[in-house]
C-alpha cells in the first residue's frame, strides 16, 4: 500500500509591518508549526524605500474541522482592525497542501538567536561555537511550537538570568515553567544554575517534545517535564515563569502566587501593551510587588516580587 502523505492548512496572512508581530503571536498560541516571516512588500517614498506589507505563513495539521481554527483566525483580525482602524486590514488566504516535507522544509527559517548575554539558542542541526560565557541550548522543536524567537520568550530569558545570575545561591532555586511547549524556558533555566525545574503543559504533544530537549541538553537530572493543569499542582517554587496571553495569567493568578515562596519571583509574559496594564493591577492587588518591566515593540514582560514574610 502507498504510505499516507500528510495534509497541512497552510495560512498566509498579508499584513501591515505595524501588526505583524500581534498575528504571530496569536498563531503560535493557536499551535502553529512556526510562525515564518517573508521579505516585505515595498514602495518608493520620495526616493525611500519603505516597506508597507509583510507576509506571515504558519501551517496547522488538516482537519475536518479546519474551518473552524480559519474562522478564529478571521475574527482575530476582525478585532485588530477595529484596535486599529488606521491600518489597512489584514488579508487572510489559506490552501491544503499534501505531504509538503515539512521536516526539511522550515529549518531554513531556524537559525542560531542569541538571546540574552549568556543564552544562546540553537536548533539541533546547526553548527554554533561558543564565545566567553555563552551558554548554549539545542532545541528541536518538532512540528507544532515555537522556537524562542518571539520578545515574549526572549524577555522570559532575560528576566531568569537576571534573577538566577544576581544571586549566588543559585544552586538551590526551584523553578517552575508554566505552559513549557519546547521546553526552552525551563532548559535555560536548569543551564543557568537552579537545583530543579518544573515545565509543566496540558498538551501532551509538547510534554513529549519537552522531554527530548531536556535529554538533548542532558539536564534530566534537574528537569522534570510533567502533563498537568497548573491548578491541580502544589509546591513552592523560587521563581514562577508563566509566558502566557493575559486572560491565562489573569485566571491563575491566585494560584502562581500561592506557589511562589516568599521572596520568590513571578515572570508574566506573553502580553501586549493593550493588556499588560490589567495583569500588572491584578497581580499586585494579590500580594506581589513589580520589580520590573521590560518591553519589546509591543510586547511586555512583567517580573513580580512576593513579599518576604
Amino acid at each position: 500500500m502507498p504510505a499516507t502523505k500528510d495534509k497541512w492548512i497552510e495560512i498566509t496572512i498579508l499584513t501591515p509591518p505595524e501588526l505583524t508581530d500581534a498575528l504571530s503571536n496569536f498563531l503560535e498560541e493557536m499551535g502553529t508549526g512556526g510562525v515564518f516571516q517573508e521579505r516585505a512588500v515595498q514602495d518608493s517614498f520620495n526616493g525611500h524605500t519603505v516597506a508597507t506589507h509583510e507576509t506571515i505563513k504558519a501551517y496547522l495539521p488538516w482537519s475536518s474541522s479546519g474551518t473552524k481554527e480559519t474562522s478564529l483566525i478571521a475574527a482575530y483580525i476582525d478585532s485588530l482592525s477595529s484596535l486599529f482602524p488606521k491600518l489597512e486590514k489584514p488579508r487572510l488566504s489559506t490552501k491544503t497542501i499534501v505531504d509538503p516535507d515539512w521536516g526539511e522544509q522550515w529549518k531554513k527559517y531556524f537559525k542560531p538567536l542569541r538571546m540574552s548575554d549568556n543564552i544562546v539558542i540553537k536548533p539541533t542541526w546547526e553548527r554554533y561555537s561558543p564565545a566567553g560565557n555563552d551558554i548554549v541550548v539545542d532545541i528541536d522543536p518538532g512540528m507544532a511550537f515555537g522556537t524562542g524567537q518571539h520578545p515574549s520568550t526572549r524577555m522570559c530569558i532575560v528576566a531568569i538570568e537576571k534573577i538566577l545570575l544576581q544571586d549566588g545561591s543559585r544552586e538551590e532555586r526551584t523553578v517552575m515553567d508554566v505552559g513549557t511547549g519546547t521546553g526552552i524556558l525551563a532548559i535555560c533555566a536548569a543551564k543557568l544554575g537552579a537545583r530543579a525545574v518544573t515545565g509543566i503543559d496540558i498538551d501532551p504533544k509538547a510534554v513529549e517534545i519537552a522531554g527530548k530537549n531536556v535529554a538533548i541538553n542532558g539536564v534530566e537530572d534537574r528537569v522534570e517535564i510533567l502533563n498537568r493543569d497548573i491548578a491541580l499542582c502544589g509546591g513552592s517554587f523560587d521563581l514562577i515563569v508563566a509566558n502566557l496571553i493575559s486572560g491565562q495569567l489573569i485566571q491563575l493568578q491566585a494560584h502562581l502566587i500561592s506557589l511562589t515562596k516568599p521572596g520568590g519571583y513571578i515572570i508574566a509574559s506573553g502580553l501586549t501593551e493593550h493588556d499588560a496594564t490589567d495583569v500588572e493591577m491584578i497581580f499586585c492587588n494579590g500580594g506581589v510587588t513589580l520589580h520590573n518591566t521590560q518591553i519589546e515593540k509591543e510586547w511586555v514582560c512583567y517580573t513580580f516580587r512576593k513579599g518576604a514574610g
